[in-house]
């Protein structure tokens, strides 16, 4: 998956929440000033490069929906930061959520049972 910018995202996320839609959909959802449909078309341009986006004809415009779902851009991006910051070490950041408390042992020992679980 190729690489979004902040505005991408931005965007992406609010196409996520509507599903399928058009540039003026996104532009309204943003608080005044916002952004013209335009450049919330262009963007729309962008993702569709990318790989993001598809559309199809609707009246005189387009409706576009996406093909890439949030997930697995979440998988991506997680991915990339643990490549990055963490020597691609899925074990470190188990040990830096632990030690953040952010996930206990408790929770840890029930995904290893759940695990256990399911291969059997």
């Amino acid at each position: 998956m190729e690489k979004l910018t902040g505005k991408e995202e931005e965007v992406m996320e609010l196409i996520w929440q509507l599903g399928q839609c058009a540039p003026k959909d996104v532009s309204s959802l943003y608080p005044e000033p916002q952004p013209s449909a335009n450049a919330i078309a262009q963007v729309f341009q962008a993702l569709e490069k990318k790989g993001y986006l598809t559309h199809e004809p609707k009246g005189r415009g387009f409706v576009y929906r996406p093909i890439v779902d949030k997930q697995a851009y979440g998988r991506g991006r997680l991915s990339s930061v643990i490549n990055r910051f963490f020597s691609d070490s899925y074990m470190s950041v188990v040990s830096a959520l632990v030690q953040e408390e952010k996930v206990t042992e408790a929770e840890l020992l029930q995904y290893l049972a759940d695990l256990k679980r399911k291969e059997r």
